[in-house]
């Protein structure tokens, strides 16, 4: 089997001859740029520097797939958000949000048109046109849930599930649409799969107001989307993988902060897991002996996808990354 096949076998949780590789999030850090040659903010906004940094996944890493959109504020930004793109070490941050809670949210005709959303979609299609059929192509879209935290800043979002839920909802009820228009464009462009990102972690969302405000609309769209879905949350997300298992996404892309036969026991036999190794323990400090028992525990839990947790630190080794990634594919 091809990469490509095993990722997306490893999705839907049908027979690999062993595990896959990879990540739903960002795998870019200061010492891979200097490998490849091409760096942020660039690679945020150059179709050509991001294509050869995503393809440094697989290239470098050894991962089964590929995902070019390093950034969380990409689709923000063709709102309109005013976003500081950052520089090599540092991550791009919004300069200020674009609404008060109430306010129409009006969705800009020419949104993929915009550059924000023009270079990923560019960048898939290259990466689709570079590696054929060997290598997954995973883009990446932001639920309405975290949109929401974009267009109003995040304590006005939050007060707003409370205190005014209806304009929440009314509010969630038109970004869907953005996060639908993004993906539904780079599944043209050459996805494979799309991590759909929600920020919906138990420090900033119950799991009732999971249940309440997200869980719907993450239902609406895996039907509306039409590839698997990876579903990334961050944080402790115990109380809420049954839910995320209900929605009908193929697959949950977990945090160490729920070990990984915990995740294993609420995810069920259906959901397929990814990720679950710090990020910090394994991925910026790991050695050889940690990176080798850490991936062994994931794949005795039953983790179908063998990666990190999460964007992984700038300032982490790219070369415990690519160990993960060769000690999963050791014979056992």
């Amino acid at each position: 089997m091809t990469p490509r096949e095993i990722f997306m076998a490893a999705l839907t949780r049908d027979r690999v001859p062993r595990p896959a590789t990879g990540s739903a999030t960002s795998i870019a850090t200061v010492d891979l740029m200097d490998e490849v040659g091409t760096f942020f903010p660039e690679a945020h906004l150059d179709p050509e520097a991001m294509t050869a940094l995503a393809e440094a996944g697989h290239t470098v890493l050894g991962f089964d797939d590929v995902m070019p959109l390093f950034s969380v504020w990409h689709e923000s930004a063709a709102m309109g958000c005013a976003v500081d793109w950052g520089r090599r070490d540092l991550m791009p941050t919004c300069r200020e949000h674009l609404y008060a809670v109430g306010d129409e949210i009006v969705i800009p005709p020419d949104l993929l048109e915009k550059l924000p959303a023009r270079v990923p979609l560019d960048s898939i299609r290259m990466l689709r046109s570079r590696l054929g059929s060997d290598v997954a192509v995973c883009g990446k879209v932001f639920g309405p849930w975290t949109l929401g935290y974009h267009m109003f800043g995040v304590q006005d979002f939050l007060m707003a599930t409370i205190l005014q839920p209806d304009a929440i909802r009314r509010a969630m009820d038109t970004l869907k649409e953005v996060t639908v228009r993004f993906g539904i464009a780079q599944v043209d462009a050459g996805a494979d799969t799309l991590c759909l990102a929600d920020h919906c972690t138990r420090d900033l969302c119950a799991p009732e107001a999971y249940r309440d405000f997200v869980m719907d609309i993450h239902r609406e769209l895996v039907d509306r989307l039409p590839v698997p879905l990876i579903v990334h949350i961050c944080g402790d997300t115990s109380d809420r993988i049954p839910f995320v298992a209900d929605t009908g996404v193929a697959c949950f892309h977990f945090d160490s902060k729920v070990p990984a036969p915990d995740a294993r026991r609420l995810a069920g036999d259906r959901l397929s897991l990814m990720g679950g190794t710090s990020n910090f323990s394994a991925v910026r400090q790991g050695t050889p002996a940690l990176i080798e028992a850490d991936v062994a525990e994931k794949i005795g839990a039953g983790i179908d996808i063998i990666g990190p947790e999460c964007a992984v630190p700038l300032d982490a080794p790219f070369r415990n990354l690519r160990s993960i990634a060769d000690e999963a594919k050791k014979p056992r």
